[in-house]
């Protein structure tokens, strides 16, 4: 046990941290922190997997440090709290990187390079970049077990994802369908839903947009008058044009014919349209046109609307010509339709339907018994005009006969073979023309364009290669989610979402119209999907387990239909007890493993991957191998107390979690989840290496420590919210915080070290100690409850904001400043004693609320504390238990009693700060009007404290309808705005109209009722601000419910002391610049000066009391420092008295 509490000079938290991290791993602390929680209650949570084929970022921090904070908090609340980590390590992310170092492309998979070689390099790059992240988990304090992680490309992990589809299959929730899809040319595969609904995935795109005339074969009389008639249709896909096949109308959406001219071809036409957008196409300045005085080429284009007006029901059935007549479609092609999905929202109010390329268009394709156009490629197979490239096929791709017979080959191989993007294409750029461009100009020259128009809109991208997707019919396996959609919303009712907004906003609203789970995935580097078919698809086998696998594959062998065992260095004859690591359930593995049929066939595997998603999903069952568990083991950690990812996860991680916990257990898969929000750069922008304005992680903590950073960034923002990150604000932790919670033990240590205060004195009881010791218990343990509160409810901010709150404005700024004279000197008197103890009480306390967000220090500063005391003998502030609330020695009275104190003296320190009057200056009096007799009283309590904090002589009290102060009121808008926008205007005015009565009600009740428009409506103190007017020769400020008056009056008298304190200052600066012991008595000598002599001789004793002086010498020429006081020179010299 060490004699004096340890003391540095300077708070370095980098070093701090460098300490920690090798006493942690030394002494294996995170280890005993689960081993000293056994036989506890659990606490159960579930780490999100990170991949590693990626460098952490300063937003993996933030989410790391979330987690953190209540695995630490949970931990010295008693519970056993198991924290294994994960590695996410299948799906594109991994795929694309692999490519790019590669140099190849999906298309050269198979035959430039091999599947097995191709996953043996994604293997290799998936964990690429584990060090980094486990070095990143460990400088930043994240206690989580990577010694054994779950990993997702592990053959137990992946038989577990076998075991939880083939559950799904048996209650027929899995299977396979034929729609269209959100597809990924650039990445080669389908997406799901939830993966297209990643934040950032839809984005505001400027492309090319036509409105496209269709012409009528069959028309109206009406139609026909004027010019040939045609229907307009809209769309900001040109590209799909060419297979267009069907238009739609509203059925009840009112439509118009009109008269006009082609802008481009100057040619006469009838265009039909709906009504209520007929001015977003023709100006209504031009309405008076003549259509007889156009002329080819003119700006303005005349036009006439006929006066009949047709429901979208009446034109359906009408007929039109073929666009693009470049293919043969069916016989039920081209006609109008009527659909309730039309609207009138933007373009024409007739939808171009082009059912291979959407999924509304597919339904009502499908609906009207028209399946699209189709072309046929060389293995027979029916295709979009889009092949998985995204570009139009190429005529030698197709079906000879087919194109022979079906395609006009001069119109379509002028576009065979372009991408329908040009990012599709690594050899155009976004400067070159597009396929919109060139078939929206070639409609021009036919007569067949309206409108061209660049035109920003809304277009979906895929989340990892940040291309544009399309929409796509593919031949894929879906989870049948909409079976549970009703249970998913009723059990989401169910968790505590931080915030609640996300519960029942963006994730319940995803519930709400939740679309079955499309799972195919068409790669290599993922889970294979588990089930086996013969040829015709009539029979088909899901596998649920390497067990049953085995089994199936000596079926097989002994069939024929397989010549060997795909395993060879496993005994087929022991299928319970194979070894996982001879065996590897990815592809080409899985792929070359043929099984037999009930009636003999052969078998083989549904090529497709699943969606990475449900390797993440689900975990809580495959981190443990499910189901190699038994039941009651599963039971102690399903469901999850605590999960914490990005926003970003809302529509994934957390959607399959809560999705696959569904079908397979009916259970939630989380109780309590944070959704942290985005780290942004300073000015709020997205970081990025290629913007510059990403922040390295490493080098930050290596210059800050770990803890400022984990402060900032927990307690600038709910977590929830997004943080704007800068660097500046790091270091204003540390200075702010850190710095003054250093400055507070160092000043403990310094008298305690000098007093030989060690904690074994005897306890003074606290109804023994001072009014002021009495009142930081009281807040101390206030401050307890409240932050044991705010972990309880996941709110980080509000917990390290109340600590930092304590430390910074009552602990150091306003107990220890106010009772610095109690360690200075002397012997250890009971009074000083308490000061000791109920100061190291503070410290103490601190450092076991602040642990879970600042571990670092928190463990420091709990050492050193316990150094020379012993009164806990935890090897770690995170083995020690927390704070416990003492409810008996709270003062609520007491509390607010010092608070006002506070406020009053904030306010009157501000005024001085107005008219430039230092606090060494005295002041005369201030003036409280108080609002009822309980707030006279609390002051009356802690005038003496109030007068003395300030340098004033005298408080008085007026009644607050005392027509001396006069107060002004109005209405604060931030907060009244949103609730009474429409009658904001006159509710301004009755509140300014308030009398003082009225004002001050409202400041003793905190709520007012007023009369608007006949309407009663109640505002409270923060709907409103409240200034109070200056009277001559004094100062006016109000805060909260407080107002307060200076007399800011300077007499003869209070100037001199003023002076005498302006001394004191001077000398105490000298003692401590000649570094003399707090304890060294000394002689003064000022040089004369007429201006301040007089001060000086009279408060004489005053001075010399105040800095340990012995005597004091007024001398007309002295040699020593000189100093400004009040703008005059003198000179002080200062010599310590060897007596």
């Amino acid at each position: 046990m060490s004699k004096k509490f340890p003391e540095y000079n300077e708070l370095d938290l980098s070093a701090v941290n460098k300490e920690m991290l090798e006493k942690w791993d030394t002494q294996d602390i995170f280890q005993k922190s689960l081993t000293t929680r056994k036989g506890h209650p659990e606490y159960v949570f579930y780490e999100g997997p990170p991949s590693a084929n990626g460098m952490p970022g300063i937003h993996h921090v933030i989410a790391r440090s979330i987690k953190d904070i209540f695995c630490r908090y949970k931990t010295m609340k008693g519970f056993l709290v198991n924290r294994k980590a994960g590695w996410d390590t299948h799906g594109l992310p991994v795929e694309l990187s692999v490519e790019k170092s590669l140099g190849i492309t999906k298309e050269d998979i198979g035959t430039k390079i091999t599947v097995d070689e191709y996953n043996k390099a994604c293997r290799v790059e998936v964990m690429k970049y584990t060090k980094e992240w486990e070095e990143l988990t460990r400088i930043m304090g994240y206690w989580v077990d990577m010694s054994d992680p779950y990993v997702t490309y592990d053959n137990r992990y992946i038989e577990s994802l076998w075991y939880l589809l083939k559950e799904l299959y048996k209650k027929d929730l899995l299977y396979k369908g034929y729609s269209i899809q959100p597809y990924s040319p650039a990445a080669g595969t389908g997406l799901s839903t939830h993966e297209l609904n990643q934040p950032g995935c839809y984005r505001d795109v400027t492309d090319t947009t036509c409105t496209a005339q269709f012409k009528i074969k069959n028309p109206f009389e009406e139609f026909s008058q004027f010019g040939e008639p045609f229907l307009l249709a809209w769309t900001t896909t040109p590209w799909t044009l060419p297979s267009n096949t069907l238009l739609a109308v509203g059925p009840n959406i009112e439509y118009v014919a009109v008269q006009t001219y082609n802008q481009y071809t100057g040619k006469p036409m009838t265009a039909v349209l709906a009504k209520s957008l007929l001015h977003t196409y023709f100006s209504e300045k031009d309405a008076s046109l003549s259509l007889n005085d156009y002329k080819e080429g003119d700006k303005k284009v005349p036009y006439r609307v006929l006066d009949k007006v047709w429901k979208g029901s009446e034109l359906a059935g009408l007929e039109y010509e073929q666009l693009m007549p470049w293919v043969k479609a069916s016989n039920n092609a081209f006609k109008v339709i009527s659909a309730d999905f039309v609207t009138v929202e933007d373009g024409t109010g007739i939808v171009h339907i082009a059912p291979t390329f959407g999924a509304d268009d597919a339904r009502v394709g499908k609906e009207h018994g028209e399946p699209g156009l189709t072309l046929l490629d060389k293995d027979g197979n029916k295709r979009p005009m889009v092949d998985l490239s995204g570009k139009y096929f190429k005529l030698d791709e197709l079906d000879d006969k087919f194109v022979e017979e079906n395609i006009n080959t001069e119109l379509y191989s002028k576009y065979a073979g372009r991408f329908v993007k040009n990012s599709y294409d690594e050899e155009l750029t976004e400067k070159d023309d597009t396929l919109d461009v060139d078939l929206s100009v070639m409609l021009k020259l036919e007569n067949r364009a309206f409108r061209i128009e660049r035109q920003v809109h809304n277009y979906p991208h895929c989340w990892r290669t940040d291309k544009p997707i399309l929409y796509y019919p593919l031949d894929s396996w879906f989870i049948k989610t909409t079976a549970c959609k009703e249970r998913m919303m009723e059990l989401n009712n169910t968790i505590n979402w931080k915030p609640q907004s996300t519960g029942t906003g963006r994730f319940g609203k995803w519930l709400e119209n939740l679309q079955d789970w499309n799972l195919s995935r068409s790669r290599y580097w993922g889970t294979p999907l588990p089930i086996w078919r013969t040829e015709d698809s009539k029979e088909e086998k899901c596998i649920g387990s390497v067990e049953e696998l085995c089994n199936e594959i000596k079926k097989a062998l002994e069939a024929g239909v397989m010549s060997q065992s795909p395993w060879p260095n496993v005994d087929l004859n022991d299928c319970k007890s194979i070894d996982y690591d001879k065996i590897d359930l990815h592809r080409p593995y899985a792929d070359n493993i043929i099984l037999v049929s009930e009636s003999g066939k052969p078998m083989k595997r549904e090529l497709d991957l699943i969606d990475v998603w449900f390797d993440s999903g689900a975990m809580p069952f495959a981190q443990f191998f499910y189901p190699h568990i038994s039941d009651e083991d599963f039971e102690k950690v399903f469901p999850a107390d605590f999960i914490a990812e990005g926003v970003d996860q809302t529509r994934g991680w957390f959607f399959t979690l809560h999705a696959i916990a569904t079908m397979i257990k009916d259970s939630v898969a989380f109780k309590n989840v944070i959704s942290n929000g985005l780290v942004l750069d300073k000015s709020g922008n997205k970081m990025s290496k290629r913007l510059g304005n990403a922040v390295d992680p490493f080098e930050t903590i290596e210059k800050h420590g770990s803890d400022p950073l984990r402060w900032y960034m927990i307690t600038n923002a709910a977590p929830w919210d997004n943080l704007k990150f800068d660097i500046e604000g790091v270091e204003e932790s540390r200075r702010k915080y850190f710095g003054t919670l250093y400055n507070t033990y160092s000043f403990f240590t310094l008298y305690a070290n000098v007093d030989k205060f060690n904690g074994k004195e005897p306890e003074i009881a606290l109804e023994d100690r001072p009014e002021i010791d009495r009142w930081v218990i009281s807040l101390l343990n206030s401050l307890v409850k409240e932050v044991d509160e705010a972990y309880t409810n996941y709110e980080p901010m509000r917990a390290g904001r109340a600590i930092a709150n304590f430390v910074n404005d009552n602990l150091s700024n306003w107990y220890v400043r106010l009772n610095r004279k109690r360690f200075w000197g002397g012997g250890m008197t009971d009074d000083k004693l308490s000061a000791y103890q109920t100061l190291y009480k503070c410290l103490l306390t601190v450092s076991k609320l602040m642990a879970p967000i600042a571990p670092f220090y928190a463990d420091k500063l709990y050492l050193d504390l316990n150094s020379v005391t012993g009164h806990e003998d935890f090897e770690s502030v995170h083995l020690a238990d927390f704070p416990i609330t003492n409810e008996a020695v709270i003062d609520k009275v007491l509390e607010e009693q010092m608070y006002l104190a506070q406020i009053a003296s904030s306010i009157v320190l501000a005024l001085r700060r107005r008219v430039n009057i230092k606090v060494r200056q005295p002041l005369s009096q201030i003036m409280i009007p108080f609002v009822d007799e309980e707030q006279k009283q609390n002051i009356e309590a802690v005038k003496s404290l109030i007068l003395n904090e300030v340098n004033v002589k005298e408080l008085n009290f007026v009644d607050s309808t005392n027509a001396v102060l006069v107060k002004r009121i109005k209405a604060n808008f931030k907060k009244l705005g949103p609730r009474f926008g429409k009658i904001m205007k006159q509710l301004a005015a009755a509140i300014e109209e308030m009398t003082q009565e009225d004002i001050a009600k409202l400041e003793k009740e905190g709520n007012f009722n007023l009369t608007v428009n006949g309407e009663e409506i109640t505002i409270e103190l923060a709907d409103t601000e409240i200034v109070s007017e200056d009277i001559p020769g004094w100062l006016v400020e109000n805060q909260d419910k407080l107002t307060v008056a200076l007399d800011i009056e300077i007499t003869d008298d209070l100037l001199k002391e003023g002076v005498a304190r302006e001394f004191v200052n001077r000398i105490q600066n000298l003692r401590k610049a000649q570094d003399y012991e707090i304890t060294d008595r000394i002689n003064i000598t000022i040089s004369s000066n007429k201006e301040l002599d007089a001060a000086v001789e009279q408060y004489s004793d005053y001075i010399k009391a105040q800095v340990l002086g012995d005597s004091l010498t007024i001398a007309k020429d002295s040699v020593g420092t000189e100093v400004d006081i009040n703008d005059e020179l003198v000179t002080i010299s200062i010599e310590k008295n060897k007596y």
